[in-house]
């Protein structure tokens, strides 16, 4: 009977070829480079522009964590998978950035807020097909808000760890997550109006 107790269950296991994507980075051959650039550089991207304000701001901050991929590159021992392990940098490399902005939502007023929300709704609605228009949404939020619900929806992050990697407490991270679903909602509202 398979010892399940003592298996992570939440990891998948490594593709053989992501395996010698990463030997071949490892042993610094340029086409493996470009082979794993090419591989992931789009999904990077949207885990990038979900927590940006900019696209240009989400690809220097893609830029920047493939540098660190490949810098880093040995310390990937295929324990998991190749993707997984250049996604938690690429987050890394965000969180960093949003780190450095420093700009605090907890102490903005509902004006303001609704002003940097709402400001380019009226232009955004029409132009964008939809998971554009979300993105577009989640770029309006506020960082602090923006970095909150991100961690917390899409890369499935609990709060203690949410607080952590942030520098901010437990109870701010549950009040930037519910004001910013307040806000998302009400920008939704505000778009669906417009089309």
């Amino acid at each position: 009977m398979p010892d399940y107790a003592n298996k992570r269950h939440d990891q998948p296991l490594p593709d053989p070829a992501d395996l010698e994507l990463a030997a071949a980075c490892r042993a610094g051959e340029p086409q493996a480079q470009r082979a794993l650039w090419k591989r992931y550089k789009n999904r990077m991207y949207g885990v990038c522009l979900r927590l940006a304000a900019s696209p240009q701001e989400a690809e220097d901050w893609l830029q920047e964590a493939f540098i660190q991929v490949f810098r880093h590159i040995e310390k990937y021992r295929g324990e998991g998978s190749l993707e997984g392990w250049v996604r938690r940098i690429v987050v890394r490399t965000a969180i960093q950035h949003l780190k450095l902005q420093r700009l605090k939502t907890t102490g903005l007023d509902d004006e303001t807020l609704e002003r940097l929300l709402f400001e380019n709704a009226e232009t955004d609605a029409g132009e964008r097909d939809e998971p554009g228009r979300l993105v577009g949404l989640l770029q309006q939020l506020p960082p602090g808000f923006r970095a909150v619900l991100n961690l917390y929806v899409l890369e499935d992050r609990s709060h203690e760890e949410i607080a952590r990697e942030l520098n901010i407490t437990i109870g701010t991270s549950k009040s930037q997550l519910s004001r910013a679903k307040a806000f998302l909602k009400r920008l939704l509202d505000k778009t669906l109006i417009l089309l």
